[in-house]
């Protein structure tokens, strides 16, 4: 029964975004592509928070490497679009390499903080190096040139046609997250989040898929900042702050820590909630603070966890 229903969401969910691609107007073009954006974000980083327990305040800094990737190459070299990603992405998982590597030997609020410490060590990096990043002016006139597929070439520089860019890397996330999730790597790290201790006494190096874990969170990240990157045309060091780190954890814990599919309620809700308290006070910040503790407090399973329960609960009636 879960399996029918688990296909007939993805089915209906699949069709539902295809839809808008086809034909809604500009600004839900445009949100359904930062949802899907973040969604990438938050499902690389639940990864490493929610099957692995490790909670990080630096990703930030591998989102703003893969988006800064990018652009210094679609800048200075004016590679093939895809080429792009691809080096921002690799940017992004060897930094997450060197910064996992002194971070994974500790755990709690010790990996917690030198992650934070490493993400701001980031920041001001991109913030003084003007000549290469432009420095709190960033960088900007990011293009979107056609993709080349040898005999025939996609245009991606309306919204509507990068939409489907956004979407099929978007599809591509869940499917690679969800192989994680059921491999034996993904149960490994389900281990570790359970007991490490027990883990490691099974003769299993737990340093080692934790760095693992987190090469592969920063990977996705930078995915987010290559796609995000090419969306907005621009990019500032503000995208690496430690605050832009606090966002896929808040989405993390809006759908559900310990599922899969949280994090892509967990967007949807966040940026959507955000666009409409935006639209009816100024003081905005303060009542978007408010719903989210509201839903944070009220499902503590996230929306995601906490529905499943229900149904689960409601089923065996």
């Amino acid at each position: 029964m879960n399996r029918y229903w688990t296909c007939f969401l993805s089915a209906a969910g699949l069709a539902v975004l295809i839809a808008i691609g086809l034909f809604a107007g500009p600004f839900i073009l445009y949100l359904g592509m930062r949802v899907m954006i973040l969604a990438i974000f938050a499902l690389g980083y639940n990864l490493l928070l929610g099957r692995t327990g490790l909670l990080s305040f630096g990703h930030a800094a591998f989102y703003a490497t893969g988006a800064y990737g990018l652009a210094l190459t679609s800048i200075h070299l004016n590679p093939h679009p895809l080429l792009g990603i691809f080096l921002g992405v690799v940017a992004a998982a060897l930094l997450a390499l060197i910064i996992g590597f002194f971070c994974v030997r500790h755990t709690e609020i010790y990996f917690a903080m030198l992650t934070l410490a490493f993400g701001m060590m980031v920041f001001s990096l991109m913030w003084n190096v003007r000549s290469v990043t432009g420095g709190d002016d960033g960088l900007y006139g990011i293009t979107r040139t056609a993709i080349s597929l040898g005999f025939f070439k996609i245009p991606i520089v309306k919204q509507y046609q990068y939409y489907f860019v956004v979407l099929f890397f978007f599809i591509l996330s869940i499917f690679l997250t969800y192989r994680i999730y059921k491999s034996p790597f993904g149960l490994v790290l389900a281990g570790i989040r359970e007991n490490h201790v027990r883990t490691e006494f099974a003769g299993l190096a737990v340093k080692r898929y934790r760095l693992g874990a987190f090469v592969v969170s920063g990977a996705f990240a930078g995915l987010a900042g290559a796609l995000a990157v090419m969306l907005d045309s621009n990019i500032t060091p503000f995208a690496a702050h430690w605050s832009h780190s606090s966002v896929p954890v808040l989405v993390s814990l809006i759908g559900g820590l310990q599922t899969f599919a949280g994090p892509l309620a967990g967007s949807i809700v966040f940026l959507v909630l955000r666009e409409v308290v935006q639209r009816f006070t100024d003081n905005w910040m303060f009542w978007f603070g408010i719903l989210l503790l509201a839903i944070i407090m009220g499902f503590r399973g996230g929306i995601v966890g906490s529905t499943a329960d229900l149904f689960k609960k409601y089923s065996r009636v």
